[in-house]
């Protein structure tokens, strides 16, 4: 079916399972409005935010997670409640309506067969419903939830854009979207298949389609949410990325029809605001607020208290087969006994399937005081970031990461292994040409990782007049680079090559 509609604006549908809080403009309940998993809902919120901002014809589809956005609007009367979505089909939300969205109270379930199903009727509305009313001229995509919309908007003739935020994909069958009322039949030949289909009756009952690579394999442009992420896999590396995706994501690459755009920390994460700190700091006065911060956070963590100790901060989950805390478990005590007398400390808050052996670690080798593990806590990671004199992020792969970029605002270095978002965002410290923000190795190993500690420690132990400085354009330079005005900027120039005008019109 070709789109007839023709804007002198183009209008932007932005395709996101979460997002954070919108501008007040947008609708009446855009301030209500807030499901967050992760750095997606962040993303999308800013993007949103800063499309409408400048003028742009942006409008935002997402599940109505009643319980999640309405609050005490939730327990309204039910006949105040419909007056009270009066107002939303005239504004540029644009909300799925079904009831496995209405009292949810997390965006994302742990059961495969019902993030399955969200999935399929999260799509079931935007393409039956929510697509023919907003009639797009460009559709942004994202990741697996969204992946057949792409293979629609190509039949109806839309442009569209799938962001890469994971190598993650789920495979469904025609017959398992048609079921959810998805009618594939109109654009299946447009989507990824697990095996070779013959035709549309035994593609749907036989062949799987394949999520993520569909929404790829589909769509006009993609991006991942790293430059150098994207460049590795097209190289070949990481063979834990499922082949039909490296070769959907290498076809695009190769067509020129591929880019990398890093997201950016939430916006509270700044020292200026942060309410859970003890003290707030800026750059000009970091050193005293680090160093309150610092106590506070040795003393909650069970460290010794030393201002002076090299302090390295572990906050990413303990998983082992992305984010590299072996690396950390192997050299844990060397490490420690290397530099006792310097104090050195390490502080992990964080959970996941490693983190028995730092608990053994700490128990046998009697380290407490100077190694401490705890669960994942939002108030003490922050603690952790503005108490720190260092964060730890020796990921195998990383797609982005948002760690490395947080720290930096809070005068934290980053020393992370040189792989995807990482390698972008961190470059080695220079104290002698006052450039880099961390300390960075490129060969994933516990010896690796070691000589960036060793380079850490000895920047740690530079005199103040000499490692400030350098700690206050790491802070300045840091919040300019990891801001969602950078991403966004990003995003408006490919909606503006893939349209081939531009976003808003002054007259």
């Amino acid at each position: 079916m070709p789109k007839t509609k023709k804007s002198d604006n183009p209008r932007i549908l932005i395709v996101t399972p979460e997002i954070t809080y919108l501008p007040s403009g947008m609708g009446n309940m855009a301030q209500r409005m807030s499901a967050k998993a992760g750095g997606l809902a962040d993303v999308s919120a800013s993007l949103v935010s800063a499309l409408f901002n400048l003028g742009a014809d942006v409008h935002v589809a997402m599940p109505n997670y009643r319980k999640m956005f309405q609050g005490d609007v939730f327990n309204l009367h039910e006949k105040e409640l419909k007056k009270y979505h009066e107002v939303l089909p005239e504004a540029h939300i644009h909300l799925a309506e079904d009831r496995i969205f209405y009292y949810r109270e997390s965006v994302y379930s742990n059961h495969s067969e019902e993030a399955m199903r969200i999935a399929m009727v999260f799509q079931r509305e935007v393409i039956n419903n929510i697509v023919p009313k907003a009639r797009p001229d460009l559709i942004h995509c994202n990741d697996w939830m969204t992946a057949l919309i792409p293979g629609m908007a190509k039949r109806r003739g839309i442009k569209s854009l799938f962001t890469v935020h994971n190598i993650h994909t789920r495979q469904v069958s025609l017959a398992q979207a048609e079921e959810t009322g998805i009618d594939t039949a109109e654009f299946w030949q447009n989507l990824y298949y697990s095996d070779n289909p013959h035709d549309y009756n035994h593609a749907r009952s036989n062949v799987p389609v394949d999520l993520l690579t569909s929404g790829i394999f589909a769509s006009h442009f993609i991006n991942t949410v790293s430059p150098r992420f994207l460049w590795e896999i097209a190289e070949g590396w990481h063979p834990m990325v499922p082949w039909s995706v490296r070769q959907e994501i290498r076809n695009k690459y190769n067509a020129g029809c591929a880019a990398g755009i890093l997201n950016a920390p939430d916006v509270s994460y700044n020292p200026v605001t942060d309410s859970a700190l003890v003290q707030t700091f800026s750059v000009e006065d970091f050193a005293e607020g680090k160093r309150v911060n610092k106590e506070a956070f040795q003393r909650e963590m069970g460290l010794e208290v030393n201002p002076d100790a090299p302090l390295f901060f572990w906050p990413s989950r303990l998983d082992p087969v992305q984010k590299g805390p072996q690396l950390l478990t192997d050299i844990l005590v060397q490490t420690v006994s290397d530099y006792w007398d310097k104090g050195l400390q390490v502080a992990v808050v964080a959970n996941g399937p490693h983190e028995v052996f730092f608990k053994d670690i700490i128990e046998k080798f009697k380290l407490e005081g100077r190694v401490s593990i705890v669960n994942f806590d939002e108030r003490l990671s922050r603690l952790g970031y503005a108490g720190s004199d260092f964060m730890l992020m020796p990921s195998l792969f990383e797609p982005c990461g948002l760690p490395q970029m947080t720290a930096p605002l809070y005068g934290s270095l980053p020393v992370v292994h040189g792989t995807g978002g990482l390698y972008d965002t961190i470059s080695p410290m220079d104290v002698n040409n006052s450039t880099g923000n961390g300390f960075r190795f490129d060969h994933h190993s516990a010896e690796g990782f070691r000589w960036a500690i060793d380079q850490a420690v000895e920047f740690h132990f530079l005199p103040v007049e000499t490692k400030s400085p350098q700690l206050q354009r790491v802070m300045r330079e840091s919040a300019k680079a990891f801001s969602h005005e950078e991403v966004a900027k990003n995003y408006f120039e490919i909606y503006e090559e893939m349209l081939a005008r531009p976003l808003v019109h002054h007259p």
